[in-house]
Order: structure tokens, then C-alpha cells, then sequence
């Protein structure tokens, strides 16, 4: 980079170490040591805490590991198709579209989770509907499905975005090109569309199953805190037992398991994924 480009470039780094870097190291050293109001020093004790407690927190990982890819996996089912229609609509209200699938994001993340709840509690408006036919109350709150529910509603519209984007930016004359070779729409779809997504889809993929995978509003909210999350024991060593070095320990842990998720989908985002009719 130029001396220019440097310069403009100075507030984001220096944004980045203090509101990024140094939290994260604060973390990692909450993790390993231990204030005893003379000083800090080494110690062992969160990680003892770690293995006795090991057998709930490798459940509730597990837990929160299984309901993040069920709602990873659904809002890729969901996103993918509609970002495709969008991204090939004609139709004048595709602005207006595309508007309804972020205007969500512009509401605060709880607001959005207790209208959703709105909705799903025993007399709300879908058991209502459902009761206009004779159809008795569901119980759909307070259960692990509801908290993926959730998770999908909240987290939709980062999977549609971009995969939108990338669908929206593609060269259509690789379209006319395999079509004038031959190939059908669906051969079309999985040798040259999807492939040259797969940037849009991993994206989408990071920022649905990354923010799931550490939530605990959801879980609280939706599940009644009857299904312990990673996040909710994170949260709970803060602000109820105020034990930061153990909370702290386990958020190295979640830490951890992002940054492999990210090094995984990096690497298929690296490979070549460039479409065409061979191979």
C-alpha cells in the first residue's frame, strides 16, 4: 500500500486493537490467571473447574453445536432460492424486495426475538389462527426447536445478502455459454451457477452459524432456559456466580471452535470453485 492508503487506513487498525485485539487478550488472560488483590498469577483452578464440570459443558456444546448447523442448514435451504429469485427478478419491486429481507436487521435483536415469541406462545397468533379451524393449542415454546426457530428467523436475512450479492454479480454470458453447449437448467444450475456462489454461500454459512453457535438471548427467551446453550453457562459465570476466569476459560473454548470454522470454510473458499461444464 501507498503512504496514502496507509494513513486512511490507521483508525480501523487502531479501532481493531482496542475494541477487537485487546478484549480477546483480556479474555485469554482472565483464563489462566487469577487476581488475588496483590497481583495477578498463574493458575489451574478454571481449568479443574473445566474438567469436573466437563460432562455438562461437552453437552451443552454439543447442544449448541446441533441446533447452530439444524438452522445453518435451513436458512441455506431457505436463502439460497429466494436470493436466486431475487437476484434474476425483473419485476420493478425487487428494491422493495430486497428492503423487506434487511428492514429486520434494522430492529434490535431482542425486539425481533419477542415478536417472534409473540407468535409462538399458547395464545398467540398462529395458535389463534390454528383455533379459527379446530385445531387445539401447540405447545411450540420451550423447546430446542423452538430455539432453532429462532435462530433461523433471526439469522435469515445474513445467509440471503450474500449469496444475493454474488448471484447479482455474475456474468451471464457463462449462463448463455453453457446453455448454447447443451447443457439443461438443472446441469446449468450445478456446474456453473452454484460453483461460482460457493463464495456468497460459505459467507452466508460463517455469519449464520458463527453468531448461533454462541447465542444464549435465544435460548433464555424461546426455550424458557430450559435448554442449557454454551453461551448461557458463558453468561451465567459472568453475571450470576461472577466467576470471570472460568466464563473466561469457556469463551477461549467457543473462540476456539469459531476460528476453526472459519479456517474450514476458508479452505473450500480457496479452492477452485469456478464453473463450467467439465469436470
Amino acid at each position: 500500500m501507498n503512504k496514502k492508503t496507509t494513513y486512511l487506513a490507521l483508525p480501523y487498525f487502531f479501532w481493531a486493537i482496542i475494541f477487537t485485539v485487546l478484549p480477546l487478550l483480556l479474555v485469554f488472560m482472565f483464563a489462566v490467571f487469577r487476581n488475588d488483590g496483590e497481583g495477578y498469577y498463574f493458575t489451574t483452578e478454571y481449568l479443574s473447574q473445566l474438567i469436573a464440570g466437563k460432562d455438562e459443558i461437552i453437552a451443552a456444546l454439543i447442544r449448541s453445536l446441533k441446533l447452530s448447523a439444524i438452522a445453518t442448514v435451513v436458512c441455506l435451504i431457505l436463502g439460497y432460492p429466494l436470493a436466486y429469485i431475487l437476484a434474476n427478478s425483473k419485476s420493478k419491486y425487487k428494491s422493495l424486495l430486497t428492503t423487506l429481507i434487511i428492514l429486520p436487521m434494522w430492529m434490535n435483536f431482542l425486539v425481533r426475538t419477542y415478536a417472534l415469541l409473540s407468535l409462538m406462545e399458547n395464545s398467540g397468533l398462529i395458535n389463534q389462527f390454528l383455533g379459527l379451524f379446530g385445531i387445539e393449542r401447540i405447545q411450540f415454546l420451550y423447546k430446542e426447536s423452538s430455539i432453532a426457530v429462532g435462530m433461523i428467523y433471526n439469522y435469515l436475512p445474513f445467509m440471503v445478502l450474500p449469496i444475493h450479492s454474488v448471484l447479482s454479480k455474475m456474468d451471464n454470458r457463462l449462463i448463455e455459454a453453457a446453455e448454447d453447449l447443451g447443457a439443461n437448467k438443472f446441469r446449468v444450475f450445478t456446474k456453473v451457477i452454484f460453483p461460482l456462489s460457493l463464495g456468497g454461500v460459505i459467507s452466508g454459512i460463517e455469519m449464520v452459524f458463527i453468531p448461533s453457535i454462541t447465542t444464549f438471548a435465544l435460548s433464555q427467551i424461546l426455550g424458557g432456559s430450559k435448554t442449557l446453550l454454551i453461551g448461557d453457562m458463558i453468561e451465567r459465570q459472568f453475571l450470576e456466580f461472577n466467576n470471570w476466569g472460568y466464563g473466561s476459560l469457556l469463551s477461549v473454548i467457543v473462540i476456539v471452535i469459531v476460528l476453526l470454522c472459519m479456517f474450514i470454510t476458508s479452505r473450500f473458499g480457496s479452492s477452485d470453485n469456478e464453473g463450467g461444464l467439465l469436470g
